[in-house]
């Protein structure tokens, strides 16, 4: 049976400094990622395309749906398979490239997880969780790039 499930939220610009979009430098990046009962994100575009950068920027929040959506697929598997996790902590890499139309695309990602197990055995069981969690991550099978992990267990 094939499941649907819809997502919903409101991105508003708040960027405008007076004269709108008249021309590439008058109005700033700035808006607000908004859904039902939850904290607002302040974001803006990278600062090499003029953005605020104490924002997040989409590339960045991209980046973060990857790797949470990796995360929390792992922690169920691990948590199915009796690896018992007591810290997690992921620093994921992006590298996107120019186009010569002017825009941009992303060409790969790499998780770089670090994984803390209360049993060493469990360490041999953390590549193919990592594996299998690339394989289900609805965020990873929803990209055309490729997106990698390099992981690293230890125990504590």
């Amino acid at each position: 049976m094939n499941k649907e499930h819809t997502y919903k939220l409101t991105i508003k610009w708040t960027g405008n400094q007076g004269k709108g979009t008249l021309d590439y430098s008058s109005y700033e990046r700035s808006h607000i990622i908004s859904a039902d009962n939850k904290s607002d994100i302040l974001a803006s575009s990278d600062p090499t395309f003029r953005g605020d950068r104490t924002r997040y920027n989409p590339e960045e929040l991209l980046l973060a749906s990857l790797s949470s959506c990796h995360m929390l697929w792992f922690l169920h598997l691990c948590a199915d398979n009796g690896v018992i996790v007591t810290d997690y902590i992921d620093n994921p890499v992006g590298i996107m490239a120019g186009t010569d139309n002017g825009g941009g695309k992303f060409k790969e990602v790499t998780l770089n997880p670090v994984v803390t197990v209360t049993d060493q055995n469990s360490i041999d069981k953390l590549s193919n969780l990592h594996k299998k969690a690339n394989e289900l991550c609805f965020i990873a099978n929803s990209v055309n790039f490729m997106v990698s992990h390099k992981a690293t267990g230890k125990t504590s």
